[in-house]
């Protein structure tokens, strides 16, 4: 196929697809084998049909064209022979196996086997590398993720898994510019041209060629869609007419077109019966007579040649959704910042307009909680609770009397922030006072509708505040601040889903949905409905404007679970654009959201997926790590920083972009700092006496007092001690000391007392339920904490001790340790999917299955040895492994190779940290010294040395961290804590313990949130430090966690630290005695560096104070 034909087919491929002709399109794409669509194929996978996949690949690739092709129709074939099996469908199973599987035998005998085993076991599960296999939807998206990598990886597939970039109907305006040039050339010109037919030239004579037998109609059909094309003839291109002047309102356009089967027909306006409301001018009066095409009105001869002559060469495209986005991914809020745990599901959320973490939420069981997202703390919780049952009406107390529970519908702030409104299932909602803190008093109870209330707003007409809500009873009502009704209006056929107030132009009015599909618009009189418009689905809509009230989009499913995501045309009352992306048939009403003027958010399939207003293509999607429920809710903050987002557990997460992120540091920072109360004020000096937290000893190793965090030049920082004095005010800072058990919560894990095998690397499972430690002996062992009433979320905790945990076959996990490796350094990971854990202890690799014990394979024998592992976060199959000989290899589990090795160092590998924001690696060694490597190319770009106080040798063990922003790195080295600036490769932050002290740095690490840095000291002290500025916030002494005099432990030291991936504030140290303990800080403050009477003291406050402050300063 030539190279224009090949284009031809593209623009033919876009063209179909935009006139919805679905199956076509994948039957030209597969028999022409020009574009992969890889969408396309996750259905298919997903939805099982695999003969049609099968059928779909084989447009592209042959079983023999290469092992990763042969691999693509293997892993196909086996998901299908599975799920027969778990079907216990043996025929079924058996007619895969000889049909289908058996082809394979001739390149893997043994594997063909063992398939056919399979069917002699009552459960394939029983089958050790099958024991991982769950329900058939999470087997599926596990295999569709494998047979992407293969599709990616095979060569046959190279160029031919993006789509070109083109403008929209590309193939449409091709043919407008050919019929632009066609009428250029016309002898007589007409001002009018009529296009009937594309089969022959364009010509203005009278008689216009002849014809073909029948004419295609295309002007109608451009009219027909108006949002997909650019249209063509005499509505389209250059021969469109000028849009008329713009509408008088914004209702004017849905006015003029109602649907053809409405009886309501438009109403001139009268003046508002609100008292005080301007006079609304009528907005019919300058309306033309709408025509038969959907709202397109006529335009005299005169004035379209006019505008043909003045802008012939002018050609308008619309935005292509092809085209790359112009918006950076960074500013999507897609990293979770914290989890709260709600205790209920959540039906409803809203955050404050101004104070921008704090989150007002609505439960199932009628609770209304507020959270203060940046301490993870709820502030207040106010239990469903009927004010005055007297005042509410019999159809509530017999309805209540019935059926006691209730539900929120809806929370919502207004616009100021000083009330926040709660409504619900049945008959009432709810008003508050939002006063700052936990000032937060009822003012309002209204039975406002017979049935549940299913939505409320705010508007603002005439300046003054008011309540609209909308209910089961078809309503739509309007109240003041006093609870008195100032509107009622009437005209849905159904309950009223939503409603959306909005002003525009000097105009008030009120866009309400509801169930049985219908749009309606209401002024604020009486005089009835000013549009009757079909939504999308034709059931459950909310409608919502863009954060400037310019744009209006609506989200929306049908009966039949179809999710409609659109953006309207508010002059026509038309469909502008519809977005894509609904992957699946929903079994509830998919949510959405808008993020200032730019993104739009829906919860669907477990998954956020964002737009970019101006493009109909998924921008991205995200599952938020996991745990959503099906149909999340979510909600942005008003600065687009922040996302709520809904959890299957009863709970929600928050979610951040940089800015986000730095905002809610900048909250939980605020809440270590104590106010300062002046008790005695000298006039001489102005100095003040100011209640502090108990102070860490000034002899103590881990106390920071006489360095300077980052504040002053390097050279200063290194050559200079400097006293507490010496440090500007605004970088003092009070540390706490925990000293006594009784100030912290200790946990030892079971059957850890070995100093012979003491722990040398420790990490969490990513989902916080489970330690898993390696010993300096080459055994790794595992403790479980289970769920059960005390722990109900099964996480790790230090309230209970958890089982030392062994599979039934009592083998351990042990590694290949050999004899003469005396200077062994044991390394581990564990997978993303917490499903097998690697490590080495001086010998082989081994990869080990946490399910049974049992070792799944052995690779990279020494020499060189081991020293560090981490898997490569972009694919799970890559190691990075750091090796003895100063050397990192890159080894592939699935094809069993090292696929790329990086020489830059002198001595072992200590420390490896991706960063996929920067796409770089950044490695350390044992002579301090980091290089910054390509994860393209794998060139260097760089290295440093770590800046060591005078005399010191460049020495020991260098750890490096990538904050959760993937830009700040912390690096661990004996003698400092630093920060680095990645995207710079610069340092920008030091922290050295005392001069002259004997004690260092054993390990560090972040927190999961990265807001804090856990660093452990040979003389058993642990240190908790802020991670923007490495400020010391705490001091936790060894006799607080070991649980004995400090003379019998002052040997014990923690060797390792690591932090939990979900509890900001747990950790677990393994010592050098062999055991482990978790440790986290007691209720009720649960956070490190806060004191109990201190935190009581600032906690409340502190949000509405800093957050006012904050928002002055912007």
């Amino acid at each position: 196929m030539s190279f224009l034909s090949k284009e031809l087919v593209f623009l033919i491929l876009q063209f179909l697809d935009e006139e919805k002709f679905k199956e076509t399109v994948h039957k030209l794409e597969e028999e022409s084998g020009c574009h992969f669509n890889m969408k396309y194929c996750e259905e298919k996978v997903l939805a099982g049909e695999w003969d049609e996949i099968e059928k779909y690949l084989s447009g592209f690739i042959k079983i023999d064209d290469n092992k990763f092709s042969m691999k693509t129709f293997f892993e196909i074939r086996k998901q299908k022979y599975l799920e027969a099996l778990d079907r216990n469908d043996k025929m079924k199973a058996v007619d895969v196996l000889v049909k289908d599987l058996k082809v394979f035998s001739q390149f893997n005998e043994d594997l063909f086997k063992e398939l056919t085993h399979l069917l002699t076991l009552e459960n394939f599960r029983e089958n050790e590398q099958l024991s991982k296999y769950g329900d058939t939807k999470a087997a599926r998206n596990i295999m569709f993720l494998e047979i992407k990598k293969l599709i990616e990886s095979n060569p046959v597939f190279r160029d031919k898994l993006v789509f070109p970039s083109m403008k929209s109907s590309r193939l449409r305006t091709l043919i407008n510019h050919s019929l632009n040039w066609q009428h250029q050339t016309c002898k007589n010109p007409k001002p009018n041209p009529e296009v009937k037919t594309l089969f022959i030239d364009h010509s203005c004579s009278s008689s216009n060629g002849a014809r073909a037998p029948t004419p295609v109609n295309l002007p109608g059909a451009a009219v027909a869609r108006p949002s997909s094309f650019v249209p063509l003839g005499v509505h389209g291109g250059q021969f469109q007419p000028n849009p008329a002047a713009a509408n008088v309102n914004p209702l004017a356009g849905w006015m003029m077109n109602p649907n053809p089967s409405s009886s309501i027909q438009p109403h001139a306006l009268v003046a508002s019966s609100m008292p005080g409301l301007p006079h609304q001018v009528s907005m019919l009066r300058h309306l033309r007579t709408p025509s038969n095409n959907l709202g397109m009105m006529e335009y005299d001869h005169e004035q379209l040649l006019k505008r043909m002559r003045s802008s012939m060469d002018e050609v308008t495209y619309p935005p292509s959704s092809q085209q790359t986005s112009s918006l950076s991914l960074d500013e999507l809020p897609i990293t979770v910042a914290c989890t709260l745990y709600q205790g209920s599901t959540v039906k409803s959320m809203d955050f404050h307009p101004s104070l921008h973490s704090l989150l007002a939420v609505g439960c199932i069981n009628g609770d209304m909680s507020l959270w203060e997202a940046g301490l993870r703390e709820r502030l207040i919780s106010k239990p469903f609770k009927i004010k005055d049952i007297t005042a509410c009406s019999m159809f509530f107390q017999a309805a209540i009397v019935k059926d006691s529970s209730i539900s929120v519908t809806r929370v919502l702030w207004s616009l100021d922030g000083n009330l926040l409104g709660v409504a619900f299932t049945k008959h009432l909602f709810h008003m508050y006072a939002y006063q700052g803190a936990n000032d937060l008093r009822q003012t309002l109870e209204i039975d406002a509708h017979v049935g549940a209330v299913n939505d409320l707003a705010y508007s603002y007409p005439n300046k003054q505040i008011c309540i609209v809500t909308c209910g089961d009873d078809k309503l739509v009502k309007v109240w003041d601040l006093n609870g008195r009704k100032l509107f009622h209006f009437e005209g849905h056929e159904g309950p009223v889903y939503s409603v959306c107030p909005h002003q525009k132009e000097n105009v008030q009015f009120i866009f309400s949905t509801s169930l049985d599909g219908k749009i309606k618009a209401w002024l604020y009189d009486n005089d009835g409905s000013r549009v009757d418009y079909d939504a999308p689905g034709q059931w459950c809509t909310t409608l919502l404007y863009s954060a400037d009230g310019c744009r209006l989009f609506s989200c929306g499913t049908s009966k039949e679970g179809d999710s409609f995501l659109v953006e309207w045309n508010e002059n026509e009352g038309a469909v502008k654009r519809t977005y894509s992306g609904f992957r699946k048939k929903s079994n509830g009403v998919v949510q959405f959201d808008t993020s200032k003027n730019h993104f739009l958010a829906a919860g669907e399939d477990s998954q956020i997926k964002f737009w970019e207003m101006d493009s109909i293509n998924v921008l991205t999607s995200i599952d938020a790590e996991g745990g959503l429920p099906s149909l999340p809710r979510l909600r942005f903050n008003k600065e687009g920083n922040l996302l709520a987002v809904t959890t299957a557990d009863g709970g929600l997460k928050v979610l951040a972009n940089t800015d986000g992120k730095r905002y809610l540091r900048s909250i939980d920072a605020r809440s270590y700092e104590a106010p300062k109360p002046q008790v005695e004020t000298k006039v001489a000096n102005n100095n003040q006496h100011i209640n502090k937290a108990e102070r860490v000893d000034r002899s103590s190793h881990a106390a920071p007092l006489p360095i300077s965090n980052g504040v002053d030049s390097m050279d200063r920082i290194i050559g200079k001690q400097r006293s507490l004095g010496d440090v500007p005010d605004k970088y003092k800072t009070d540390l706490t000391e925990i000293v006594d058990p009784v100030q912290c919560r200790v946990v030892t894990l079971p059957d850890t007392t070995d100093p012979t095998n003491k722990v040398v690397c420790l990490h969490y499972t990513n989902s916080g339920c489970d330690l898993v430690a390696l010993g300096a002996k080459g055994i790794q062992k595992l403790w479980k904490w289970n769920r059960n009433e005390q722990n109900n979320s099964g996480k790790a905790t230090a309230s209970i001790v958890p089982q030392h945990w062994q599979p039934p076959s009592g083998i351990l996990m042990t590694n290949d340790v050999p004899d003469n490796s005396e200077e062994r350094v044991p390394c581990m990971a564990i997978s993303k999917n917490d499903s097998y854990v690697m490590s080495a202890c001086g010998g082989k690799i081994s990869l080990f299955n946490l399910m049974t014990f049992r070792v799944m394979a052995t690779f990279m024998s020494p020499p060189p040895s081991s020293t560090i592992l981490v898997f490569n976060p972009q694919d799970n199959n890559i190691i990075a492994i750091g090796m003895e000989d100063a050397t990192i290899h890159f080894y592939n589990v699935r094809v069993d190779e090292v696929t790329n090795k990086l020489k830059g160092h002198q001595n072992r590998i200590t420390g490896l940290a991706f960063s996929t924001l920067l796409n770089i690696l950044v490695s350390a060694c044992a002579d301090a010294q980091l290089c910054f490597w390509r994860m393209d190319s794998w060139d260097k770009k760089k290295t440093l040395s770590l800046q060591l106080s005078a005399g010191r040798a460049p020495v020991g063990d260098t750890r490096v961290y990538f904050h959760s922003d993937q830009v700040h790195l912390l690096v661990c080295h004996e003698s400092q804590l630093a920060l680095y600036d990645a995207s710079k490769m610069e340092l920008i932050r030091l922290w050295v313990p005392q001069d002259g002290s004997s004690t260092s740095i054993s390990y560090s690490t972040y927190s999961c949130n990265s807001q804090l840095i856990y660093a452990a000291f040979t003389d058993g002290n642990i240190g908790v430090f802020d991670a923007d500025t490495l400020r010391p916030r705490c001091r936790i002494t060894s006799s607080a966690y070991l649980h004995q005099p400090p003379a019998d432990s002052q040997n014990i030291y923690p060797i390792v630290i690591t932090a939990h991936p979900q509890e900001p504030n747990q950790f677990a140290v393994g010592l050098s005695d062999g055991s482990i303990k978790v440790v986290e800080p007691r209720e009720p403050n649960g956070r490190w560096g806060v004191s109990a009477s201190v935190d009581n003291r600032i906690t409340s406050p502190s949000i509405t104070t800093n957050s006012t402050s904050e928002q002055q300063q912007r």
